[in-house]
Order: structure tokens, then C-alpha cells, then sequence
């Protein structure tokens, strides 16, 4: 079902967006604290619900630069399991 916001532009209607997008009430994690593979430092990396409960994708450490693997994967309740390894894994 898709409406109007006042301003003309179209937006899809609450339910379409909960299949979508079936991570619960809203609570789900948007960040975690992770270990750089590379220099051991602790760092907190920002997570987006919205882009899945599975994602893969590559960042770099905010203290050596070093480029990792984050794999994300959200569970039914919106809690992230998140897990980095270097780049060349």
C-alpha cells in the first residue's frame, strides 16, 4: 500500500516496511564494539538493520587504516552478532 506524506512523494505503508524488514519493535542494535584484527584495538563500528539480517561488507580500522571483513547477522530479537577479520581472509 503506498500513500502520500503531505508533500506529494510517495511512501510505503508501515506493514510493507515490517516484511520487509521483520527485525521486531524497532530495538535492534545499531552499533557494536569490535577488535581490529590488525593492531588490537577496540573500536565501535556504527550497524544498519535496514540493509538485512545477513550482511558482509569491508571497513577500515579508525586506528590503523587496515581494511576488514564485517560480517553481521541480526537474530529475530534485533541483536547483531558481528564479526571482523582481515581483508585478505
Amino acid at each position: 500500500m503506498h500513500g502520500t506524506n503531505g508533500n506529494g512523494d510517495s511512501h510505503i505503508h508501515r506493514d510493507e516496511l515490517d516484511e520487509e524488514f521483520p527485525l521486531g519493535d524497532g530495538t535492534a542494535d545499531l552499533d557494536a564494539i569490535v577488535e581490529c584484527p590488525y593492531c588490537g584495538e577496540s573500536v565501535e563500528i556504527t550497524l544498519d538493520p535496514g540493509s538485512g539480517s545477513e550482511q558482509e561488507y569491508v571497513e577500515d580500522c579508525e586506528v590503523c587504516c587496515q581494511p576488514w571483513r564485517v560480517m553481521v547477522h541480526y537474530d529475530e530479537d534485533g541483536h547483531a552478532e558481528v564479526t571482523v577479520s582481515p581483508l585478505a581472509e
